[in-house]
């Protein structure tokens, strides 16, 4: 079951990178912090990840940039994967790899503009949706690990904002919150324009359906999905879309346990253990 989700912490096909190398070149997010820690843990990278997309898809022009130019609704499982490779690359890759990845992001999205329903033009490197975008993902990562994983204290997540800073201004997020605090400023200078949609609807049906985990495996997705509409915060976790859509009685326990037996399992050769031996490698020669 974990070496399942373990398995979504893989580069995709096509995308190959060998996190071991070059030895002890560090990473844009400390080797000691509070990311490698969040981002070891699949059942909170699934979680949080589709936490941070709920709060993307709730900001109009965000939601039109995500839903009108990605593959997201062809093909959700690859796509995801993507994702979750660029997020591994943020933390765990050599930083000269690192920032060649953020740069070629920042390019393509160069080419991600439009209007939203309502006639409001966006585009995707706008800096304010920028630090939207990166602020959610922070939030949904550390609340997820948060709450299913391992008890965060308020240094601790202060600390994974602070440490997402050198990624967030090569993406072009110069004001992405660095604290707790300054990400409740930005939800609330936000939440009045956040809405409902039934894009919002799809990508929970989509999250729920799609053959991202093997088909024994599907119910433990669609509770993943509920766990992660249950830490969603307001208003966005009141909207229709969502409203009755979080975790059912007892299913938190079940969650939690899942997220704590991920802690403890080997990490395989993913990412996390691949750049902990880049380090190692570089440390022992020292």
């Amino acid at each position: 079951m974990l070496s399942a989700i373990q398995d979504l912490m893989k580069p995709p096909a096509g995308m190959a990178f060998d996190f071991s190398q070059p030895a002890g070149e560090p990473a844009l997010a400390p080797a000691d912090g509070v990311s490698w820690r969040i981002f070891a843990n699949p059942v909170a990278l699934f979680v949080g990840g589709v936490t941070a997309v709920l709060l993307e898809l709730a900001e109009p022009s965000v939601r039109s940039g995500v839903w009108d130019h990605s593959s997201f609704q062809r093909d959700p499982q690859n796509r995801l994967k993507r994702t979750g490779f660029a997020a591994m690359m943020t933390v765990y890759g050599p930083r000269s790899a690192a920032e060649k990845l953020i740069a070629h992001v920042v390019r393509m999205h160069g080419h991600v503009q439009g209007t939203t329903p309502d006639g409001t033009a966006y585009h995707a490197n706008d800096p304010r949706l920028l630090d939207w975008v990166h602020a959610t993902a922070t939030f949904g990562f550390s609340a997820a690990y948060h709450h299913y994983a391992h008890r965060l204290t308020l240094e601790e997540t202060d600390a994974a904002f602070a440490e997402g800073a050198s990624s967030a201004r090569l993406y072009g997020a110069v004001n992405a919150p660095r604290s707790w605090t300054e990400w409740e400023t930005l939800l609330a200078t936000t939440a009045p324009g956040l809405e409902g949609s039934d894009v919002l609807a799809d990508f929970v049906r989509i999250m729920a359906q799609a053959q991202i985990l093997p088909a024994p495996l599907r119910w433990l997705q669609r509770l993943l999905v509920r766990a992660a509409v249950q830490i969603t915060p307001e208003p966005v976790r009141s909207l229709p879309q969502l409203r009755g859509r979080g975790l059912r009685f007892g299913e938190a326990t079940l969650v939690r346990a899942l997220a704590r037996a991920a802690a403890l399992a080997p990490l395989g050769d993913t990412p996390p253990a691949q750049a902990a031996r880049r380090l190692a490698g570089a440390a022992r020669r020292g």
